[in-house]
């Protein structure tokens, strides 16, 4: 007889098969694997004794909206900081629809100040004398005063650091809003790099709205709905493909005096792009339409399954992925990338072993 085989509570009285032994030895492979990844993104974390700690999971975005509030800068941006030669441009980060500076960036805020950067961080488009949520939850007013509100306070983030430049690291809404900064707003004078994580730069159909939003205009629908939502969530309807707001941001023409450097008028000359996508982006209809259109120098899109097949991150967990967190490093530093730690990242949550 073979051997016994432990069971949840103790040991089955069940002989083990062969098959047994191969479904334990790809479990351990995976755990293995898992580790390995996981210690390699230690390794790429920062410092042996980082200043902040770096929570690899969105659920300590969740607890820290749930605490904090909007106006809290999360750790490790808003402080005190002079760029060096390292470093020479401070980083902006900015959140997505209906988050904060608080909880969009518990991770990728402290990641990046642990590695020496200047980090800085703004909560924009909320509405303090609306009911709760609405007060708090950011990006709910239309983009392009959203972006006016990115552009004023880059130079204050200029003026407070003596630097030339910012690189802007934008999630969701903040991959998207920075766009008619930089093209409208005169952001390309001031802004070196734009890495952009599960933004959608040409628009979304997230869970088939913007078809439910044409099939109801004939009837009427579409304005009744627009009448009812606009004023809590003016952004809201500036996500479909055929928005005034994505309609500007894609023309090839009317730049505000910035050069396009691709012919249907994707990136800007000068700006160097970096974009992040993931699969199982629930929000971002099709994940690559925040790509930017190949060609232009400096610029680079990247699917995390292909670096990553078990990265299974979705549109808010990759504010808490390792994968994605290395990416956003590269594209600051420079010079020779670090290796990408891959392992497991669920999505909704981040990564279990962080």
């Amino acid at each position: 007889m073979g051997a016994l085989v432990a069971g949840p509570l103790g040991r089955s009285s069940r002989p083990a098969s062969e098959s047994d032994g191969v479904r334990i030895r790809i479990v351990a492979a995976a755990v293995a694997a898992s580790l390995v990844g996981w210690m390699a993104a230690a390794a790429v974390a920062g410092p042996a004794t980082p200043r902040y700690p770096v929570p690899w999971t969105f659920a300590a975005g969740v607890a820290a909206g749930a605490t904090e509030g909007p106006d809290v800068a999360p750790p490790g941006s808003n402080v005190a900081c002079r760029p060096t030669a390292a470093h020479p441009y401070p980083v902006v980060l900015v959140h997505g629809l209906g988050a904060d500076q608080n909880d969009n960036w518990q991770t990728i805020s402290p990641f990046l100040a642990d590695a020496g950067f200047c980090v800085f961080s703004l909560t924009y488009g909320n509405r303090p004398s609306e009911p709760s949520p609405f007060n708090k939850s950011g990006g709910l007013t239309d983009m392009v005063q959203s972006a006016r509100q990115l552009g004023a306070f880059v130079q204050r983030v200029l003026a407070r650091t003596g630097a030339a430049k910012v690189d802007i690291v934008g999630h969701s809404e903040g991959g998207t809003m920075p766009d008619w900064y930089i093209k409208f707003g005169g952001g390309y004078r001031y802004v070196d790099q734009f890495v952009v994580l599960a933004g959608a730069l040409h628009g979304t159909n997230f869970w088939g709205m913007t078809d439910l939003y044409r099939d109801g205009e004939p009837y009427g629908m579409s304005q009744a709905m627009a009448a009812q939502m606009s004023p809590y969530c003016t952004a809201c309807f500036e996500f479909f493909p055929f928005s005034t707001f994505i309609s500007a941001v894609d023309s090839p023409h009317a730049r505000g005096g910035a050069p396009s450097c691709s012919k249907d008028g994707a990136a800007v000359s000068g700006v160097r792009y970096t974009s992040i996508a993931t699969n199982n982006d629930e929000l971002v209809r099709p994940p690559t339409s925040g790509f930017i259109a190949p060609g232009c120098p400096g610029t680079r899109d990247i699917l995390l399954q292909d670096q990553c097949p078990t990265d299974q991150a979705d549109h808010v967990s990759v504010a808490a992925d390792p994968v994605a967190a290395t990416d956003i490093l590269n594209a600051l530093s420079g010079g020779r990338p670090r290796p990408v730690p891959c392992g497991v990242v669920a999505p909704g949550l981040g990564a279990p072993l962080g």
